[in-house]
């Protein structure tokens, strides 16, 4: 028995990621979606993001089993009608501190720090959300980052970033992605990101002043980076077991996937955006690669749901994107 254990810990296997959408299939989603979302003024939209969400997640396989998204508009219309009624009150006091107390500055003021403020709220809440509606072999996925710990943490990072001129940013990015990767499960599976605000930032920096040197070419070597230094840093542990991700995306990738969806996108006056879309999600999973030891089989579940999806749509509306 003890030897089975040991062979099974240092055998290390590949774990195959796949993409499988169309551009045509993702069209007709759109379609109907911006027309009912048009007819119901607007009142549609959870239904729709929950549609593409289904979709794109559907369409996403691990070692040929695919994902799947369990979330409904009606959980999301609830987050939707939370954060239109949030923004309503916003907007109320603003007029109020605009034309009562007639102070401009004052308004203006409490209106950035009101939506400012909602956004570790929306994190947190986004990730709670999406990560608990999402399964993999019938396993759920989870989230257990504390709320008032990440939201206290939130504005320390913030006022670092303040203090000192914008440059703690680099930091503040990574401590955020550290912390809610490092609260992610599936099941009884770990996740961990071993990102750092120093790297972060001296990669940013040469991106940025090897894009102005070479008068915008090296953008996309920049974007490669950028996804190679998501990608590397993350893994994922059970027990002494673990699954190590590495990228193989290339400039010249980038170039052809970023290049091309603009061109799909101007020459179809932007009805060629779900074919984009489908190439992008396609791009993110042929490059992404994951080797192992974590036997997929002997996973457990662990994970609670949660429907509360109110940072779902926060998240939405600030245009964060979870990946």
């Amino acid at each position: 028995m003890e030897t089975s254990m040991t062979q099974n810990i240092n055998q290390t296997e590949n774990y195959h990621l796949e993409f499988f959408g169309k551009g045509s299939e993702y069209f007709a989603i759109m379609i109907v979606n911006w027309l009912l979302t048009l007819i119901t003024f607007g009142f549609y939209y959870p239904w729709a993001r929950a549609k593409r969400l289904r979709y794109v997640y559907g369409q996403t396989a691990l070692n040929n089993e695919r994902f799947h998204f369990a979330g409904t508009g009606k959980e999301m219309f609830r987050g939707f009608i939370k954060i239109i009624l949030f923004y309503i009150a916003v907007i109320a006091l603003y007029i109020l501190l605009l034309k009562v107390v007639k102070s401009p500055a004052l308004a203006i003021l409490f209106l950035y720090l009101a939506i400012f403020a909602i956004i570790p709220f929306a994190i947190h809440g986004s990730f709670r959300y999406r990560m608990s509606r999402t399964s993999y072999r019938g396993i759920r996925f989870g989230y257990r980052g504390n709320r008032n710990e990440f939201v206290k943490n939130f504005f320390k990072w913030v006022l670092f970033t303040i203090l000192t001129l914008g440059i703690y940013s680099a930091w503040l990015q990574m401590n955020i992605r550290r912390y809610t990767h490092t609260n992610i499960r599936y099941g009884d599976v770990e996740f961990s990101n071993n990102c750092s605000g120093g790297e972060w930032f001296i990669l940013n920096l040469k991106g940025y002043f090897l894009t102005l040197i070479t008068l915008g070419i090296y953008i996309f070597w920049w974007q490669r980076d950028i996804f190679n230094y998501y990608i590397n840093n993350m893994e994922m542990t059970k027990g002494e077991q673990e699954i190590a991700c590495y990228s193989t995306a290339t400039g010249g990738g980038f170039f052809a996937l970023l290049m091309g969806n603009l061109l799909i996108i101007v020459f179809t006056l932007g009805f060629g955006k779900a074919w984009a879309d489908m190439r992008t999600q396609k791009f993110i999973c042929d490059n992404v690669k994951m080797e192992g030891n974590i036997n997929l089989e002997e996973i457990h579940q662990t994970e609670e749901e949660y429907t509360n999806a109110f940072g779902e749509d926060a998240m939405d509306f600030f245009e964060i994107d979870l990946a």
